[in-house]
């Protein structure tokens, strides 16, 4: 194919054109496990909350790169040294850095594949397509791997102010319909440069940057940890969690062939080869909810019960609590499920449970936001700040819950 044909541009709701900035990101992007991201949402089964949030892993990817090239042109324009090389590398990095999810992104981590997280598995990604494409991903691998020696490389990928994040807050506050979210990260990345091979925020720009932190802070809370959104994530992953239970016992439960593998197998960091990788790149959001729309007709009880609650969107009840739940309150509503259905005691755990919810919207133990003075002295955000209002952001938020099904309300 002519390599004139592949510099295209996509259409972004949010940044309005997206250039491709030369073949080799072009062929990327054609690349099976790329399209696969297609299939994979962004923002998991938070429609079942805010019924626009249908956008995709691949949306948000496109962003990523599409905002890394405008943070590589401020810095080049700043007189900051970066080779072509090191350009494509960066593109690279960021458009793969989340090819690695599994279905609904979150949900599979937490149930049939153990042990491994996505970015573990976007590594393994990486290569396989290093190998394909000869070694070009070389140092996009590097880079994202925190291995090469210009360290403001990884803190674009990768950091409290990187362009994952940016991408993900402005594009999920538009598809959710949160105006609290939206951030404006032209002036972010405008205000970018490098000091002491760090990445610094030109001081000028404080106040965006914690308008960011905020951003961040509100978008938890509302959207990625609304209560909602998290108990049908919680029902999700007890789903998958089931039907490899059940799987392994022997039952047969109708479902793609890619799920099936998922289900029969234990699959560890270690397990994890070359075949489960293949397996892994033909699973998507379909095949599991595919699964879900079938398995609702199951015979076994559980099973079917926790399906239907996502496809008809009655899910189980959850009670935000300030305290911890009290294992009495959890044993009460165990016993009153198990006098209405019969079911096991273990069984009982699928439908009544606790847990905790935390959020920290800017990270005082990570590597920090650095901020550029006018005199060119280099200060991290908190000593720089408004000290109440990073000092509040520093802290984390811990929220309890309890679930239970709504027949247990009386």
């Amino acid at each position: 194919m002519n390599s004139t044909n592949k510099l295209k541009i996509f259409n972004d709701p949010i940044y309005g054109f997206i250039s491709i900035p030369n073949s080799l990101v072009f062929d990327l992007i054609q690349h099976p496990y790329f399209q696969r991201l297609r299939r994979i949402s962004q923002m998991g089964l938070s429609y079942l909350v805010y019924p626009g949030a249908h956008h995709t892993r691949f949306h948000h990817a496109l962003g990523c790169m599409h905002i890394m090239q405008k943070a590589v042109e401020t810095l080049k324009y700043k007189g900051v040294e970066i080779s072509d090389e090191e350009e494509t590398a960066l593109y690279i990095a960021i458009l793969l850095h989340d090819i690695g999810h599994g279905p609904f992104s979150h949900a599979m981590e937490h149930s049939i594949v153990e042990d491994i997280h996505h970015e573990e598995i976007s590594l393994r990604f990486m290569d396989a397509l290093n190998l394909q494409f000869e070694g070009k991903l070389s140092l996009a691998i590097q880079i994202f791997k925190g291995e090469y020696h210009r360290k403001f490389m990884l803190q674009l990928i990768s950091s409290q102010l990187d362009m994952d994040r940016m991408d993900y807050l402005k594009r999920d506050s538009f598809y959710s319909g949160i105006a609290e979210g939206n951030i404006n990260s032209d002036r972010l990345i405008q205000m970018m440069n490098v000091a002491d091979d760090n990445l610094v925020i030109e001081d000028k720009a404080i106040y965006s940057v914690e308008k960011f932190l905020m951003a961040r802070r509100l978008m938890y809370w509302q959207a990625y940890l609304h209560k909602t959104s998290v108990v049908a994530e919680l029902i999700l992953t007890k789903i998958l969690k089931r039907a490899k239970e059940l799987t392994q016992k022997g039952v047969v439960l109708s479902c793609s062939e890619p799920l099936q593998f998922f289900l029969q197998h234990k699959i560890t960091q270690d397990s994890f080869e070359a075949a489960t990788l293949e397996k892994f790149a033909l699973l998507d959001d379909y095949d599991v909810m595919g699964a879900i729309k079938s398995w609702q007709f199951a015979e076994d009880f559980v099973l079917s019960s926790l399906c239907k609650m996502i496809i008809n969107r009655d899910l189980l009840k959850i009670e935000m609590t300030e305290g911890k739940p009290q294992s009495e309150q959890l044993q009460q509503l165990k016993t009153q499920l198990l006098q209405k259905y019969p079911i096991t005691d273990k069984e009982a755990d699928y439908f009544v449970f606790k847990g905790k919810l935390k959020n920290i919207a800017y990270n005082k133990e990570s590597v920090p936001i650095r901020i550029l003075k006018k005199d060119r002295t280099v200060e991290v955000l908190e000593e720089t700040s408004e000290q109440s209002q990073v000092k509040a952001m520093s802290k984390a938020v811990t929220k309890y819950f309890l679930c239970y099904p709504k027949v247990l309300l009386g």
